[in-house]
């Protein structure tokens, strides 16, 4: 298929709660890169943690676009995380930042990730998860221990197993899968996956017009009390699905009834 017309919005806000907002995000369609970083809580300067890897990432986009590959986005996330091991070193505490970045080819996208941000897919009007968090509570559902549901009040449910400045050896997983017409793409912090579920989600992504939709998303996360920062990239092709996208209905009865609201 052809890479051209897909356009992508972005926009990331504080939440609820924090005094910081440690998330950030790279939204480059010229690129065909996007990234959202969100930067650990509770730890010294995760915000700067976050910002270094968008900056590095920019920085090579714009000055060797030619040269953009998943390699090179692989070693620039690499050499981000010795910086900030030395960061970490000097401040005594972890400064670090998880990932999550997409980037396309002719035919393909790839996802390079490490920590719980996520990227969902929408193929044929049907969401999925296309990455896997690096999190406690995501290695015990896999083990059979607890349920995806009990996952999410579990007290380890903010515990990651992979950040960029974590570790000095930073393990990336990478993912490659074929591109079809119609495809949607949304990349987000945990901040918005914490207070929408996948059936939220998907019904967003097929009603909602691209000009409003991230801003919408994350009105929707402030409404019901987000307590971590919030950021949303969504990345589609206007051509493929102008004549698809319906939105007929209000902000506030655009979602299904059958989530509840967490206190």
């Amino acid at each position: 298929m052809s890479n051209s017309g897909w356009t992508s919005i972005a926009e990331t806000n504080i939440g609820t709660v924090r005094k910081v907002n440690e998330d950030d995000f790279l939204d480059l369609p010229e690129a065909q890169l996007w990234c959202v970083a969100d930067g650990m809580g509770g730890h010294a300067k995760g915000d700067v943690a976050s910002q270094l890897i968008t900056k590095t990432l920019s920085d090579l986009a714009s000055n060797a676009p030619e040269e953009l590959s998943v390699d090179s986005i692989c070693d620039c996330i690499k050499q981000t995380n010795y910086t900030l091991i030395e960061l970490s070193n000097q401040h005594n505490s972890i400064v670090g930042s998880t990932v999550v970045a997409l980037f396309f080819t002719a035919e393909h996208a790839h996802l390079i990730w490490a920590g719980d941000s996520r990227i969902y897919r929408l193929r044929s009007n049907t969401l999925e998860r296309v990455t896997r968090d690096h999190s406690q509570v995501e290695d015990m559902i896999d083990a059979g221990l607890i349920s995806p549901e009990e996952a999410e009040t579990h007290p380890k449910a903010n515990v990651i197993t992979r950040a960029v400045g974590a570790a000095v050896e930073l393990d990336l997983d990478v993912k490659t899968l074929p591109l079809e017409d119609g495809d949607q793409f949304l990349l987000c912090s945990d901040g918005l996956n914490k207070v929408m579920n996948d059936l939220e989600l998907e019904h967003a992504l097929k009603t909602m017009d691209t000009k409003t939709i991230s801003n919408r998303l994350i009105e929707i996360a402030l409404n019901r009390k987000a307590r971590d920062n919030v950021t949303v990239i969504v990345v589609r092709n206007e051509k493929q699905i102008e004549e698809a996208l319906h939105e007929t209905l209000p902000l506030d009865d655009t979602l299904p009834l059958h989530y509840s609201n967490k206190s």
